[in-house]
């Protein structure tokens, strides 16, 4: 009969925590300690992000377009230190889980150019009748913008030197309407100090190209 011994364990049956630290530390070159230590940051950081998106999605359920920079405040505001979070961590979680809110740009048209008026040339497009606005009053420019306002809207109406950029005249009405721009152009009239040639460059606008701004040219002349 014969009696077999058992002897130590081989170090290759050996598995575990205690394993997996001593190739981490063997392949790797990090240390047990590392190990534990960065799989508690990992934890810690988990939990952190876990608390600052159930705030965030406890404030959006009354304000849906409450935008990152105001959550920002608000969680550095709060009496739970454990909510704080720089601004660059705090838009790179929300865009993780798409939580951004995506910014909603305003457009207004304020040019038409499908009429039944003439369109006069372009004298400031590159070709032998090109006009370069070398000194001031050569050529005026002329544009409608856009003001929003509180409870209604305004088109501004402007008259610019090409060549020293500055702004000669401006009118604001409540509309586009042809008036407007003829008001801006009267203004700007007064301000003239030259009876050199003048060139008017504007928008292929209705508003524009009309009638009444053609008859207001030639009374300029």
């Amino acid at each position: 009969m014969s009696i077999v011994k058992s002897g130590p364990a081989s170090p290759r049956a050996k598995s575990g925590p205690q394993n997996n630290c001593d190739a981490c530390s063997l392949f790797l070159g990090h240390s047990r300690q590392a190990w534990y230590q960065d799989n508690a940051r990992r934890r810690k950081r988990q939990e952190h992000h876990a608390q600052v998106l159930d705030f965030v999605a406890r404030v959006r359920c009354r304000q849906p377009r409450i935008g990152a920079r105001k959550l920002h405040y608000l969680l550095n505001t709060q009496a739970d230190k454990r909510l704080n979070i720089g601004r660059d961590r705090l838009f790179n979680l929300l865009d993780e889980y798409r939580l951004l809110v995506p910014v909603k740009r305003a457009y207004h048209k304020t040019t038409n150019s499908h009429h039944r008026f003439y369109r006069h040339p372009n004298l400031l497009k590159p070709g032998p009748e090109q006009v370069t606005a070398l000194e001031p009053e050569q050529v005026w420019v002329a544009d409608i913008t856009y003001l929003p306002l509180r409870n209604s809207s305004a088109y501004l109406s402007l008259v610019t030197d090409a060549c020293s950029r500055k702004i000669m005249g401006y009118h604001v009405g409540e509309n586009l309407q042809t008036e407007n721009v003829v008001k801006a152009f009267r203004q700007v009239l007064k301000l003239r100090k030259t009876t050199s040639p003048l060139v008017h460059h504007s928008g292929r606008g209705c508003n524009t190209v009309q009638r009444s701004i053609s008859q207001f040219m030639k009374e300029m002349k």
